[in-house]
């Protein structure tokens, strides 16, 4: 049989290419094999304000806040707590968030400044936002750690809650060390990432800036929104690498994709963050809020079988998921990430032992929540069966179930990987000869391999501290 070689080279600094993203360990606060008990302590008053006139103020109420688990037992005073979310404050089973530094502003717990506790009122499981962070960190993306916890207030039991890690400055500095203290901006309903002129006034209020607030900078979004939009097509492709990390957005949309995610940027403009890396001022991609997936279902569509190459409205502009694809290089590199994820990731047999496990761990809290069925009826019984059978309304599949059709229906579609070069990558000759002597080859998840592995991409580090990307196949 013949055998066909060829190296496709990719060069750090000249295009934006996948890199691995820290997954920082969990701690005392995330808690993966017990459940932490979280007691707030807050006056009548000022619970019976904060569920009623001001409950949609966003205004953080004084209280305090003990968190008590077999390996921690601590109390902070005068925390910040308020109500949290957006459609879900009209819930009867409301989030709350817990600000350790609103009154206190070097006050921490566990590296923390913050805590988000989600009732996860329209999920029958409590498992879609943790199963949807657990991919991505398996993927090397961005990722909030989580646990879950049983919250009291004022001793009265709330029930089971999700613990997610907060994006905020302690998130960025634990997945990018060292270039931590960049622009980001919360992308809210609406950020479509079309082009509204060069006004900062036409973006503020949609794309909330989250750090550096003083100095009102949104130069470096307006940027990368006017080259994604305003390129002449014939200089797109390198363009758009230059301001944007694209190969870690089609590993990340990618996996929404999968993951059913109809409430982020590429179907409903909603849903996300973006990060100016400080390293080389490149603008990144992070998934939040990922609750309505994995078979959740507002519009009567079908997202285990949607098409994962037309995933956007069609009557809607969503140029960072549509011109990308438009292009056969990134479309190529779409390819790749789904097929990684779906042969590497998406094994539904591991998530069912995973997800079996983790339901076991909180069965008792979920039983003992009456709060759970108070929005849409779940019962006991519906929490049992989450994992593999169809409540109906809304939670159009279990969970598993959806696991299985969308692995099955995304294969069928898949498009050949070709491995096509990058436009915009340089000749090797003129780069090898600086880079010195190899030290070690990884995957793209960090695993030391053999230098002779094939038909995968490796990372080659060198001795003066660069990287190449290279993918070789027999």
């Amino acid at each position: 049989m013949q055998h066909i070689r060829f190296i496709l080279f990719i060069f750090l600094g000249l295009q934006s290419v996948f890199a691995q993203i820290p997954q920082p360990p969990y701690n005392l606060a995330f808690l993966q094999n017990e459940l932490a008990s979280v007691y707030v302590d807050i006056h009548p008053d000022s619970l019976d304000l904060l569920l009623g006139d001001s409950l949609y103020s966003g205004h953080e109420f004084m209280a305090t806040v003990s968190y008590q688990s077999a390996s921690l037992n601590v109390t902070i005073d005068s925390i910040g707590f308020r109500a949290r979310g957006n459609t879900s404050l009209a819930s009867q089973k409301k989030s709350f968030k817990v600000d350790f530094n609103r009154f206190v502003p070097t006050q921490k717990f566990q590296g923390l400044e913050e805590l988000n506790l989600n009732g996860e009122h329209n999920d029958v499981s409590i498992m879609r936002s943790y199963l949807a962070q657990q991919l991505l960190r398996s993927a090397a993306l961005p990722a909030a750690r989580t646990s879950y916890i049983k919250l009291y207030i004022n001793n009265a039991y709330k029930g089971l809650y999700i613990n997610v890690e907060h994006l905020d400055d302690e998130f960025l500095d634990l997945r990018f060390p060292g270039q931590a203290n960049g622009n980001l901006w919360k992308c809210a309903y609406g950020a479509d990432l079309t082009w509204w002129g060069s006004n900062p006034s036409s973006y503020n209020s949609i794309y909330e800036l989250k750090t550096n607030k003083d100095s009102a900078d949104f130069s470096a979004l307006i940027h990368f929104i006017d080259v994604l939009n305003n390129t002449p097509a014939s200089n797109f492709v390198c363009a758009i690498q230059d301001v944007f990390d694209v190969d870690l957005f089609l590993r990340n949309i990618a996996l929404e994709i999968l993951m059913g995610q109809w409430d982020g940027y590429a179907y409903n403009k909603n849903n996300y963050y973006l990060y100016q890396r400080e390293s080389d001022g490149k603008i990144v991609y992070i998934s939040y809020d990922l609750d309505n997936t994995f078979g959740i279902d507002w519009f009567n569509i079908n997202w285990a079988l949607r098409n994962i190459y037309t995933w956007s409205p069609g009557n809607q502009s969503r140029p960072l998921y549509t011109k990308l694809l438009a292009v056969p290089y990134f479309r190529d590199r779409f390819t790749f990430h789904l097929n990684d994820i779906l042969s590497n990731i998406w094994n539904v047999s591991n998530l069912q032992t995973q997800l079996e496990a983790q339901q076991a761990l909180i069965t008792p809290a979920a039983l003992d929540d009456d709060y759970k069925g108070l929005d849409y009826g779940f019962s006991d019984q519906d929490f049992i069966n989450a994992l593999q059978v169809t409540w109906g309304a809304h939670v159009k599949s279990g969970i598993i179930p959806y696991l299985q059709n969308r692995k099955t229906s995304a294969l069928s579609q898949l498009s050949a990987y070709q491995a096509l070069p990058n436009p915009c990558t340089i000749g090797l000759d003129e780069n090898a000869a600086t880079k010195g002597k190899l030290l070690f080859v990884t995957d793209i998840l960090g695993r030391e391999i053999d230098p002779s592995t094939k038909n995968c991409i490796k990372i080659l580090n060198f001795e003066n501290g660069t990287q190449q990307r290279v993918y070789e196949m027999d």
